[in-house]
């Protein structure tokens, strides 16, 4: 029963993804569409300016120069905004990692709750205490944690990683039971405990902060504060200068 309950909460929560991956997907491509145009216009300029320089008067330069700077301030504002999207995209389908992760961890620490109520004895305690316990042992691998991003950063720097819906619809979860799944040894690492990403988040709002995302536990949080926040090591750098 538990894990139906489970199962159809996940599916309802990502109910929406497909359209909303299409959608940003579709507004990338149209950014990239955009910023070739502008590609290929600042190649005519940059003929056209080659060509007749020595025929331009000064003033006439600068005009042109201006101009291709200007379609050049274009393409890195359109680029800019693929990245945005780039990252909102990644933290959206994280999300939704993330939350797998933990109800897998929950499910599995009730599950073991209910069998130890039961009085049930799984196959690796009785090899336990059969073999002096070198069954078990050879079967367990490194412990790890689960996985993320990049975070990242971004509209990374300014916002919580989770949305209200899903800080509302994820109970609390354990940093340990996140670090017993197994590791993506391609995962970036965060906060003050140089750990993957998992449950809360927020973001330093210094943009220079060397580590950028905090797990709430870690940092004493256990709501978003208002206004700015900035991160122990951040706030100890601005009462020195």
């Amino acid at each position: 029963m538990a894990t139906a309950i489970y199962l159809e909460h996940y599916l309802d929560s990502i109910e929406n993804l497909p359209c909303e991956l299409q959608r940003n997907f579709t507004l990338m491509r149209e950014l990239d569409n955009r910023t070739e145009e502008k590609k290929g216009e600042i190649d005519k300029l940059a003929e056209e300016y080659i060509t007749n320089v020595r025929n331009l008067a000064s003033e006439q330069r600068v005009e042109h120069l201006q101009k291709i700077q200007s379609a050049y301030s274009k393409c890195k504002e359109y680029s800019d905004d693929k990245v945005q999207l780039a990252m909102q995209t990644y933290e959206m389908v994280d999300k939704h990692i993330r939350r797998l992760d933990a109800d897998l961890a929950r499910f599995e620490n009730e599950l073991k709750e209910k069998l130890d109520v039961s009085g049930y004895e799984s196959p690796d305690n009785r090899a336990l205490k059969k073999g002096g316990g070198r069954g078990l042992k050879e079967k367990r691998g490194p412990k790890g944690r689960g996985r993320k991003c990049s975070d990242d950063d971004s509209p990374r720097k300014k916002k919580i990683k989770n949305s209200p819906e899903f800080s509302e619809s994820l109970l609390p979860v354990h940093p340990s039971d996140v670090l017993d799944m197994p590791v993506d040894p391609n995962e970036p690492t965060y906060c003050l405990c140089h750990q993957v990403s998992y449950g809360e988040m927020i973001g330093c709002d210094n943009p220079d902060c060397p580590i950028e995302w905090f797990h709430f536990a870690c940092v004493d949080l256990t709501t978003k504060p208002k206004g700015k926040w900035f991160c122990p090591r951040c706030t100890q750098d601005r009462k020195k200068k």
